[in-house]
């Protein structure tokens, strides 16, 4: 078993051992990404092997489909919107490293997750723009994975590394919107 290196991170006035930011992220695996990838590929074969769950009569499809495709871009401008915020703020857009730094300014303030709330609305998106509800459905399903898998064990490690100025930041923005 090969030793971890630490280094001291001042909190709320004590010492805490921290592993170095590389080591320490909240997770091993980046889940939300291939949680997204699983999503989008199944909802598609579902769609194509079974059924596509229409979700409207197809004399809606040119209204389903624009609106997918707003959904569509705003789930990317919100990801990358989200993205330039963290490479601004100096610290890291991968969910598996250590926050060098809380942002709680452009899109997190006004939901601590809008990554995962993008790829949410990407995989929406597409559900209306194919007439597919597989992906609507396969999202929500998505999106309580990433909850689980990645958000709550992101939440205790942005805790431990930034105490009262994180908890002040969870009070005023709620996790996804």
């Amino acid at each position: 078993m090969s030793r971890r290196k630490t280094r001291p991170l001042q909190t709320e006035g004590r010492q805490e051992d921290v592993i170095e930011a590389k080591e320490s992220g909240p997770t091993r695996f980046p889940w939300p990404p291939v949680i997204a990838l699983i999503a989008g590929v199944s909802a598609y074969l579902l769609g194509l092997l079974f059924t596509p769950l229409s979700l409207l009569p197809p004399s809606y499809a040119p209204v389903l489909k624009a609106f997918g495709w707003l959904l569509i871009g705003g789930g990317i401008a919100l990801d990358t919107l989200a993205m330039i915020t963290l490479r601004r703020g100096k610290t890291t857009v991968s969910p598996i490293h250590s926050s060098a730094r809380l942002v709680t300014n452009g899109p997190y303030a006004i939901s601590r997750n809008p990554i995962y709330l993008g790829n949410t609305l990407i995989l929406i998106g597409l559900g209306f723009a194919l007439n597919n509800f597989w992906f609507p459905l396969l999202a929500v399903i998505a999106a309580y994975a990433v909850t689980k898998l990645q958000i709550v064990p992101e939440e205790k490690h942005l805790a431990a590394r930034f105490g009262k100025g994180w908890r002040q930041y969870s009070k005023r923005v709620s996790r996804w919107f």
